[in-house]
């Protein structure tokens, strides 16, 4: 059952319970439904309380109908908040723990509310490009006051339950519990005292309006203009806001309802969907049970006090857990240490961090310069030079002196895991963890699964990255992994086009107008065009015949190295990230183009976007067809935290599918036609083939 009835004296109590936080799925709004009508109709019952067991009175819809026809079935959410409102008995709401979308509409409708402190209560539909759809737009705003609601609905964020029974005027709750364990008694007592009160009041019945209305809410479009321009949900919540205070309640919902079917039909809102689900997704291993026994991670190890390393440590000091720090030279440690207070003062100083927060991380630091004592760790990190010498050095040493059942990761971007595995006698023990850069600030984490990696070993790292707050996907072994590999060939494109007549301002707009946070030769600059240039040489030895264009490397020949040496694809100045185009660049394009031969063409925005996002599509299919990714909406969660693909398209698999996998073959092969691209690379991968033969998408 997912929901259960108890008669206390005069009050019947509705227990939701359908775990992990009462989703409102079509069983249990049946149940509840059920209770209502049991309560009306028994004469002992005078009044009605709803709550929810466990951690959460309810978050909403349940997820596992997002987007199906379960979730408008009867009786759907709608019908169900009629039955409390309509209720002829009083119908209480004891809320606690999580309230939130569906969940708070719920409660809206109930006739009074109590709370239990420390409530988080909260709309957060607009970040699946959606707006509330079962009256939250029009009750929210007669229960809190119009400002605070739409501050609500339009943020998504959530609010707890002291700071809205502050409000002057708020009518939300009507008590506030002294506890979350003395809640149910608090609201069975309200409901007995409220019993005979009538008329029953009803949010729906209360008055709504703004008293600048007109110029309140155009300054309202106006701020949410800046801020969502890719996405038409959040000024849609305004006009739905608007509409409460201009028309009668169920004329309002009326278009509620409406402006919510329309945004549920947009391409961001199918992307916002797929992209909540993804996440969700992306910490589930085919064949590692949920239940699979987990090692105890109380204290991590992290060998390299480098721009990486401090900032992988940071994760953990923030989650709370003990770091030591490794390096061979002083000097590299008090540089890494003083890198890690300089973020954390800055964090002080913008009022993010607590001054003594900030001392109670710092405690938990400590360094040193022998490997022999970091060997109690529980989880080591190495975060040294990209190269497979050096790696090997550090994984022997590991081996020698950390304790048995301790977890051993590399932070390697590229290399082959299977190969560190093997400096090791515990290659069961060794395992990927490819942090992105800033390591403190990036929510991605690519978990690489070695040959031999345990799967105790995977469910402890998935739980871990949870813990620090991180958005981990599997990828299985190869070069590059899922991120850099499919960039490499987003990188060879964006060098085809500078050889065929672009700049790389051209390119880095067109990139940066369909939504990227950063061109492609913006990003080189970021991340250090050394890097890449390091992986070409590699590149040349081991794939001879491989197609590049070569004017990155006479970029980097020049010690252009982006960002760090003020000097890149563009100029830097010191202290700002503004990129600056560079004439002795663009010349230097011309005239390699020049000596090769090429006349320039005009090539369109649209060219350079489909060719940048086909060669992460096509690289990807290739990737999901040798099992290095677990399924297609992991690549999207990978290409969204951790490269900056516009959250509005909702990856490449996810935008090629809405583009329909039969125009992005059609592209491709005009892209092959093309003397100065490389066209076996074009070919499309036999996966993508086969989904296009079949009418099929990379979703299904």
């Amino acid at each position: 059952m997912t929901a259960h009835y108890q008669v206390h004296g005069t009050v019947a109590l509705i227990t939701l319970d359908n775990p992990p936080v009462n989703g409102l799925g079509l069983a249990t709004r049946v149940a509840l439904a059920a209770a209502m009508a049991q309560a009306n109709a028994e004469a002992a019952v005078q009044a009605i309380v709803i709550t929810g067991a466990g951690k959460a009175f309810s978050g909403g819809a349940d997820i596992k109908e997002f987007g199906s026809p379960l979730a408008f079935q009867e009786p759907n959410l709608h019908s169900v908040i009629a039955l409390l409102e309509n209720s002829p008995k009083p119908v209480v709401a004891a809320v606690h723990t999580v309230m939130m979308g569906g969940g708070l509409e719920l409660a809206l409708g109930c006739h009074y509310r109590v709370a239990a402190p420390g409530t988080s209560v909260a709309l957060p539909e607009v970040k699946l490009g959606l707006i509330p759809g079962a009256g939250g737009t029009q009750r929210l705003p007669r229960a809190v006051g119009v400002e605070p609601a739409l501050n609500m609905i339009v943020s998504g964020e959530a609010v707890a339950a002291e700071m809205l029974a502050m409000l002057p005027g708020q009518k939300l709750f009507d008590k506030m519990a002294a506890s979350k364990d003395s809640l149910l008694d608090e609201a069975l007592a309200f409901a007995a005292s409220v019993a005979a009160v009538r008329p029953l009041p009803r949010v729906r019945d209360w008055s709504c309006k703004h008293p600048q209305g007109d110029a309140y809410f155009q300054f309202a479009r106006n701020m949410v203009k800046g801020m969502a321009k890719h996405f038409p949900a959040p000024a849609k919540c305004v006009d739905a806001v608007e509409i409460a205070t201009q028309k009668k309640f169920d004329d309002g919902m009326a278009a509620e309802r409406e402006i919510f079917l329309n945004l549920m039909w947009t391409s961001e809102s199918r992307a916002l969907r797929h992209l909540f689900l993804a996440e969700r997704a992306a910490s589930k291993i085919p064949d590692v049970p949920s239940d699979t026994p987990q090692r105890s991670i109380q204290s991590v190890a992290v060998i390299g006090a480098g721009t990486m390393g401090g900032g992988i440590a940071m994760n953990f000091l923030n989650a709370g857990i003990p770091v030591q720090m490794l390096e061979m030279q002083q000097e590299a440690l008090d540089r890494g240490i003083a890198t890690i207070r300089k973020n954390y003062e800055a964090q002080v100083k913008k009022g993010k961090l607590k001054q003594d927060k900030y001392e109670q991380r710092m405690a938990l630091l400590s360094t040193t310069l022998r490997y022999d004592d970091v060997k109690n760790a529980d989880l080591v990190i190495e975060a040294v030079f990209e190269e497979i010498g050096v790696k090997q050095a550090v994984f022997q040493e590991l081996d020698r002196v950390m304790k048995p059942g301790a977890i051993l990761a590399s932070n390697t971007s590229t290399l082959d895991l299977n190969t560190i595995a093997a400096f090791t006698q515990r290659p069961q023990d060794v395992v990927g963890l490819h942090f992105f850069s800033p390591a403190n600030v990036m929510k991605l984490l690519e978990v690489v699964r070695g040959d031999k990696t345990a799967m105790d070993v995977m469910a402890t790292v998935m739980a871990v990255a949870k813990k620090i707050r991180k958005t981990a996907v599997v990828s299985g072994v190869c070069d590059g992994f899922i991120g850099n590999r499919m960039i490499e060939q987003y990188g060879r494109q964006a060098g085809f086009l500078l050889d065929e007549g672009c700049t790389p301002a051209q390119v880095d707009r067109a990139a940066e107008k369909f939504g990227f946070a950063m061109g492609p030769f913006r990003m080189g600059d970021l991340a250090g065009n050394d890097i890449g240039w390091a992986i070409r040489k590699r590149r040349y030895q081991e794939q001879p015949g491989m197609k590049y264009s070569k004017t990155a490397d006479l970029l980097c020949e020049q010690g252009r190295f982006g960002q760090k040496t003020g000097a890149g694809w563009y100029d830097y100045v010191p202290g700002k990230r503004d990129a600056i185009p560079n004439a002795d660049v663009v010349a230097m394009i011309a005239a390699h183009r020049a000596s090769l031969g090429i006349t320039p063409r005009k090539i369109s925005d649209e060219e350079i976007v489909q060719r940048l996002v086909f060669s992460l599509v096509n690289e990807a299919a290739h990737i999901l067809e040798e099992g290095i990714a677990n399924k297609a909406s992991d690549i999207d969660i990978v290409y969204i935290f951790g490269y900056g693909f516009p959250p509005h398209r909702g990856g490449p698999l996810q935008y090629a599918d809405e583009l329909g996998l039969f125009n992005v073959v059609q592209a491709m092969q005009r892209f092959a036609l093309n003397p100065l691209d490389d066209a076996a690379f074009w070919q499309a991968a036999p996966l993508l083939q086969r989904l296009v033969a079949a009418g099929k998408t990379f979703g299904q």
